[in-house]
C-alpha cells in the first residue's frame, strides 16, 4: 500500500507538472476481510474473567516494570564462579512460542523466558546464509565464525578438507578450553552422541562433522592418523581427556565394529580400538575416581559426591526422545543434575554445557509434538539447574544454534490446542494445521493427486503425525532467522541487543573473567 507522505508528494509535484502519479485504490472490505478475518467465537473458549478487566493489564504491566526497575537499582557485576550454557538445538522463536501454547495457553511462560535479559544473535555461516549445528557450535563455543559443516577451526578451513585443519594455526579455542586453564572443571550434557556437532564444539577441531568415528574420516579419503577422529580427540586431546563430566549418547562411536556394546549393538571404529577402556586406564593411571556408566541404574549407583570424572554414554547413537525413554534412559533433567552435582566439587567453579538435541531432531521429521516435548524437558532442566545454583555466583545462558522453517498460522481460537487444525478454511475449503514448515517430509500429509489433502479426521495431536510442508524433502530445513538468547546470573545484562554468535562466549567469558575476554586481557588490547 502506497505511504502517505509519498503521496502527498507525489500530488505536489503533479500538479507542478513535473511527474504523472498513479491511481491508488482503496482497500476493500473484502481484501481487509481477507487480511484480518472475523473469526467466530469459539465454543471452547472460557473467558479468564480477570483478562476483562483493563485493570487486569495495569497491574500485570505494573508488576513487571517494578521487576525491572528493581533489577536495574543493582546490576549483578559479581564474578561468574560458574558458568552453565544451555542448548536448544534448532530453538527457533517460534518453537518457544508454540511450547508455551502446548502448555495450555499463549499467557504461560517457559521457564527461561522469566529470565531477565533477553538478546538476539546471528547464526549465519562464513560461507552459507543458512548454518549447521557445527559452524555455529564454533561461533558460539569459541567466538569465531567457520565454514558450514566444520568444527573448532577458523573459516581457512573448507568442509572436508583433509589437510587445512591438520594445521593447529586454525584451531579455535573454545570456552572449555579457557574454564580448564583457568583451574576451573568442565563438562558436557546432551541428548545427541557425544559426537555430535554441537557438543564436539567444546573440544574438536575437524574439517568435518562427520568425522566422529576413524571410519568416516577414511571414507572420504583422508588420513586418519592426520585427521584424528571426534571419538579420539574426546578421549585423547588436551580440552576432551579433562572434561569431567561427559553424558549423552554415541558409544558406537567408541567401540570397534568387531566389538558388541552393554546392549549388543557393535561398534564402528574400524581401527580395533576400544576408546571406552582406554578413557578408564586413563583416568586409573592419574589415581582418579573415575566411573563409566551406560544406563539411568548404573548412573544412580555411582557416589557422585566423590566422583572425579563420569563418562555416560546411554545409548549406541542419539537418545531417544523425552517422551519415549525406556526406564533405564535418564532424562536431560536428571543428567543435567547429575553433571552439576560433580562439577559443584571443584573449588575454582565450572563450565558445563547442556544441549538438548530431540528438539532439532524431531523439527527435522517435522514432527512438531515432539519438538515441543522437548522443549518443554529443556526448560525443566534449565530451572532444575537455576534451583541447584546461586545467581549470586552462576551465570546461565539460554540459546539456540539456528532456527527451523516451523511457523504458527492461521487464526487459532485462544487456547486451542496448538497441534490442531486451524479454524478456519482454506480457499479451496480445506482445513490446514496450525504448525507448518516450509519443507520437509510433512508434504506427505498436504498433497495428494486431488489436491490439498483433508485431515478432518487424522489425529494430528499423535506423536508421529507429521506436519503439514510446502515444499517436499526427505528432511526438513534449518531456518536463517535470529535466535534468543536468554541470561541469569552476574553480568546478565550483558547480554540484551542484537549481535553476533560469536559475542556469546567473550560475554560468559568476562563474566568468568577466563580466557582472552578476561578484564586483565582487555587491558592489553
Amino acid at each position: 500500500m502506497a505511504n502517505s507522505r509519498f503521496k502527498s508528494t507525489c500530488l505536489l509535484l503533479a500538479i507542478l507538472g513535473l511527474v504523472t502519479c498513479p491511481v491508488w485504490a482503496e482497500p476493500t472490505d473484502e481484501q481487509d476481510n481477507a487480511q484480518h478475518p472475523r473469526l467466530q467465537i469459539s465454543r471452547e473458549f472460557v473467558e479468564m474473567a480477570e483478562e476483562l478487566d483493563t485493570r487486569f493489564w495495569h497491574d500485570k504491566a505494573q508488576s513487571i516494570l517494578t521487576d525491572k526497575l528493581e533489577h536495574h537499582k543493582k546490576l549483578n557485576e559479581n564474578r561468574a564462579k560458574n558458568v552453565i550454557l544451555f542448548l536448544g538445538d534448532g530453538m527457533s522463536v517460534h518453537t518457544i512460542a508454540a511450547t508455551r501454547a502446548f502448555m495450555g495457553d499463549s499467557n504461560k511462560q517457559v521457564f527461561f523466558e522469566k529470565f531477565p535479559y533477553v538478546g538476539l544473535s546471528k547464526t549465519y555461516a562464513v560461507d552459507e546464509r543458512t548454518p549447521d549445528s557445527a559452524s555455529t557450535a564454533t561461533a558460539y563455543l569459541s567466538g569465531v565464525k567457520g565454514n558450514y559443516g566444520t568444527i573448532g577451526v577458523n573459516a581457512k578451513v573448507q568442509r572436508g578438507d583433509c589437510h587445512a585443519a591438520t594445521d593447529s594455526s586454525t584451531h579455535t579455542e573454545s570456552i572449555a578450553q579457557w574454564a580448564q586453564e583457568a583451574r576451573k572443571w568442565t563438562g558436557l550434557v546432551t541428548t545427541a552422541r557425544v559426537t555430535h556437532a554441537s557438543p564436539a564444539g567444546v573440544y574438536a577441531h575437524v574439517a568435518d562433522r562427520k568425522w566422529e568415528h576413524d571410519g568416516k574420516v577414511t571414507k572420504d579419503g583422508c588420513s586418519a592418523e592426520l585427521n584424528i577422529d571426534i571419538a579420539r580427540q574426546l578421549v585423547e586431546s588436551p580440552v576432551g581427556k579433562n572434561l569431567r563430566v561427559v553424558l549423552g549418547g554415541g558409544r558406537a562411536n567408541f567401540r570397534d565394529k568387531s566389538m558388541a556394546d552393554e546392549e549388543g549393538y557393535a561398534g564402528k571404529r574400524t581401527d580395533g580400538r576400544d576408546l571406552i577402556k582406554d578413557w578408564q586406564e586413563d583416568k586409573q593411571q592419574q589415581g582418579a575416581d573415575a566411573h563409566y556408566v551406560w544406563s539411568r541404574s548404573g548412573l544412580y549407583n555411582v557416589d557422585l559426591s566423590k566422583t572425579d570424572y563420569l563418562l555416560g554414554l546411554f545409548d549406541a547413537s542419539h537418545c531417544s526422545y523425552h517422551a519415549e525413554r525406556e526406564h533405564d534412559e535418564p532424562s536431560l533433567s536428571e543428567m543435567t543434575e547429575a553433571a552439576i552435582d560433580v562439577l559443584s566439587r571443584s573449588e575454582n567453579g565450572y563450565f558445563l554445557f547442556v544441549e538438548s538435541s530431540g528438539i532439532d531432531g524431531a523439527h527435522h521429521a517435522t514432527k512438531a509434538r515432539k519438538a515441543l516435548e522437548e522443549t518443554e524437558e529443556f526448560a525443566r532442566s534449565i530451572e532444575l539447574a537455576r534451583s541447584m545454583t546461586s545467581e549470586e555466583d552462576t551465570l546461565i545462558v539460554v540459546t539456540s544454534d539456528h532456527s527451523h522453517t516451523m511457523t504458527i498460522n492461521g487464526y487459532p481460537y485462544r487456547r486451542q490446542d496448538i497441534l490442531s487444525l486451524a479454524p478456519n478454511l482454506a480457499t479451496d475449503e480445506v482445513p490446514f494445521t496450525i504448525l507448518s514448515y516450509a519443507n520437509g517430509p510433512g508434504f506427505v500429509n498436504t498433497y495428494d493427486d486431488g489436491g490439498r489433502m483433508d485431515l478432518t479426521n487424522v489425529d494430528t495431536t499423535d506423536p508421529n503425525f507429521q506436519f503439514q510442508a510446502t515444499v517436499p524433502l526427505a528432511s526438513e530445513a534449518h531456518g536463517g532467522e535470529d535466535v534468543g538468547v536468554f541470561a541469569s546470573g552476574p553480568h546478565e545484562h550483558f547480554f540484551s541487543g542484537n549481535y553476533e554468535q560469536t559475542t556469546i562466549p567473550a560475554l560468559m567469558a568476562y563474566a568468568a573473567n577466563i580466557g582472552p575476554f578476561a578484564k586483565n586481557e582487555l587491558r592489553k588490547s
